[in-house]
């Protein structure tokens, strides 16, 4: 069996109160509509078609690495105009599923549900029961409990409102009752608009059956229209996130303030405290992670402890590895095993290597450090001549005193020891004492130290 999917997603979106189209607004850290097209990978081989009206350039740019098939509706006039377009790219003996940019949790179990419990000359599709159905189309069933029609909430009666089994929209069609039945569409109603929804009866009208199933969960059904929904479906999808990983034995001090988004993979034995953030990002086993924390596109080996207040992205942390508090490792940041980075430390395109330290206030920016050097703190290299950056390369086993400024380039030899506030501007040797200042202190004895002066009255 064939599988088309066809993803609706022409709206403008005019209560998200934004200029940017609906579809692509944010949740955990992906556009609407690309966890639509994620989704539609997973249940068919075939290229989704994406329905697109209002900045369509603008969804095609951002969904540019995915293999979609694009189908311009040029004017928005329903549902049943939109699918209508895709018409041409429809194979005559395919299943077509039909899916909204808008609605981002719909899931993969409960459409691969839909696709193998639908008999092939049937019409397949979801309904729901809620409480509030305020804002779908209302499910009509005879005394046979069989569907007969859906009924758009603006054209419902008030009997007809008072239903509580909904529309989510989603169905699953034989191409070739589209190809019949879409053209056939009126759109006689207060919207002057061709519904999808009419389709269910002309199946009716033909007898044939209408096959229904209920999602897994209610909310993958929910469509976000305006930024309270849209918050409303954030926390219910990072509860679930936080959730498979405590079943996983993930220790989460409050899963309400946890954010995951995009793919994470976390080892045995880890631990996240409050208010973190985890993007893209590969945890090994015996971690620790300290509150307000943000880790996009890191990979933490085995032992590494993040401690509270820090940002990393971009970066790799060897085995053992001690950050923070308060530090800020930024993109081409490889920290080696048992690399201490501490308080207010920045670190930029550079590589760590084993056991070195960087324990407080400084800026590492393009260099490369080896093994077992100790970076006094305000140390800084002076990576940028105003044009270009430049390398800073410094040797195994060499100490940093406090208060260097190293400008780059500048290669400083294994075992050498750098002068508490010292400006290298040239390489230096080996196993030697460097300092550009001469040791000379004065004292003044008679010296008074200045005193606050009194305000007058």
């Amino acid at each position: 069996m064939s599988i088309q999917v066809v993803i609706l997603a022409a709206g403008q979106g005019k209560r998200m109160f934004s200029t940017l189209p609906k579809v692509l607004h944010l949740l955990a850290g992906k556009p609407l509509l690309e966890h639509v097209v994620l989704t539609a990978f997973k249940v068919s081989d075939n290229n989704p078609l994406v329905v697109h009206g209002h900045q369509g350039s603008v969804l095609q740019e951002t969904l540019s690495n995915y293999k979609v098939t694009w189908v311009e509706q040029k004017e928005q006039l329903g549902t049943g105009h939109a699918l209508q377009q895709t018409l041409p790219q429809l194979d005559d003996d395919a299943q077509v599923l039909v899916l909204y940019g808008d609605v981002p949790l719909i899931s993969e179990t409960t459409l691969k549900k839909l696709i193998e419990t639908t008999p092939p000359h049937a019409i397949g599709m979801l309904t729901a029961e809620i409480a509030n159905p305020a804002g779908y189309g209302r499910i009509k069933r005879d005394h046979h409990h069989r569907i007969i029609q859906i009924v758009e909430e603006k054209e419902a009666t008030n009997e007809e409102r008072a239903l509580n089994e909904i529309n989510p929209g989603i169905y699953f069609v034989p191409a070739k009752y589209l190809k019949k039945w879409l053209p056939l569409l009126k759109n006689k109603n207060g919207q002057n608009e061709y519904y999808l929804t009419d389709i269910i009866s002309l199946a009716v009208q033909e007898h044939l059956p209408i096959h229904a199933i209920q999602p897994a969960v209610i909310e993958e059904i929910f469509g976000i229209n305006d930024k309270l929904q849209l918050a409303t479906l954030e926390r219910f999808y990072q509860r679930q996130q936080a959730e498979k990983l405590l079943r996983a034995g993930v220790t989460i001090s409050d899963p309400t303030r946890l954010d995951i988004r995009g793919e994470v993979t976390i080892g045995n034995d880890v631990s996240i405290d409050i208010n973190v953030i985890l993007q893209n990002v590969r945890i090994g086993n015996k971690c620790i992670i300290g509150p307000n924390t943000i880790l996009k596109n890191v990979i933490l080996a085995d032992g590494v402890e993040i401690k509270a207040n820090c940002i990393i992205e971009d970066s790799e942390i060897g085995s053992n590895g001690v950050i923070g508090p308060f530090a800020r490792l930024r993109p081409g940041t490889i920290l080696e095993q048992e690399v201490h980075v501490g308080n207010f430390v920045e670190i930029k395109n550079s590589k760590i290597s084993t056991a070195s330290k960087i324990n407080h206030l400084s800026y590492i920016g393009d260099a490369k450090i080896g093994k077992s050097v100790n970076v006094g703190a305000g140390t800084i290299t002076c990576n940028y001549d105003g044009a270009n950056k430049n390398v800073t390369t410094i040797g195994d086993n060499v100490l940093v005193g406090s208060d260097t400024l190293f400008v780059a380039p500048v290669i400083i030899g294994e075992g050498a020891t750098i002068g508490a506030g010292s400006i290298i501007v040239k390489d230096a040797p080996p196993h030697a004492l460097i300092l550009t200042h001469e040791l000379k202190q004065r004292s003044k004895t008679d010296w008074v130290r200045p005193s606050k002066k009194k305000e007058e009255k």
